[in-house]
């Protein structure tokens, strides 16, 4: 499955990714936001994953490899996981720094949303991140994500101590933010 935006593309995980993948998981700057603190990931464990993806019509997550339509360079990965059946998800977004401010990022978390309100029938998507992380905030922000949920001082990263921020998006605020799409599930 292909899932297309303005300027990047996301296409299914591959073997040839996971160097990459590995690479992204272990910066701290890229990472940004980990219960596994410090990253100690290696090819085997990703190769693992990979390896034992199973096939299911009752998808719990899903990992897209983000690729840049004009380069057709690797630029990250997005997830979403904990998917509750037309309730809810949390989404996952790690972007090689290569790629920050160039709008990648933004094109690849609207396509995710959506697939998950127009296709899953979403009434919430979730984000976690933490307060040291500016960018991954505002990005959320964008999208129209709000703080919902705040762990103060939970998350210790260069010897600091950050606010553990859970942001959400309800469906009726997706719709809103995008008069150009129809939501075609009835209101709760």
């Amino acid at each position: 499955m292909v899932l297309e935006g303005k300027t990047i593309y996301l296409r299914e995980e591959r073997i040839s990714d996971i160097e990459t993948f590995v690479k992204l998981r272990n910066d701290m700057a890229t990472q940004a936001w980990n219960k596994a603190l410090p990253p100690d990931y290696t090819l085997p464990m990703y190769q693992k994953r990979f390896e034992e993806k199973e096939f299911s019509f009752d998808r719990k997550d899903a990992r897209f490899t983000i690729i840049h339509k004009e380069s057709d360079e690797l630029v990250g990965t997005i997830s979403y996981s904990e998917y509750e059946s037309r309730f809810s998800t949390t989404i996952g977004l790690v972007v090689r720094k290569k790629f920050w401010g160039t709008g990648a990022s933004f094109d690849a978390q609207e396509v995710l949303l959506k697939f998950l309100f127009e296709e899953l029938g979403l009434l919430v998507a979730r984000i976690w991140t933490q307060s040291g992380n500016p960018r991954a905030i505002r990005l959320a922000e964008k999208s129209g994500f709000r703080v919902s949920a705040r762990v103060r001082e939970s998350i210790f990263i260069h010897g600091k101590i950050f606010d553990t921020l859970i942001m959400d998006l309800l469906r009726e605020e997706y719709y809103s933010l995008h008069p150009e799409l129809l939501d075609g599930l009835p209101p709760i």
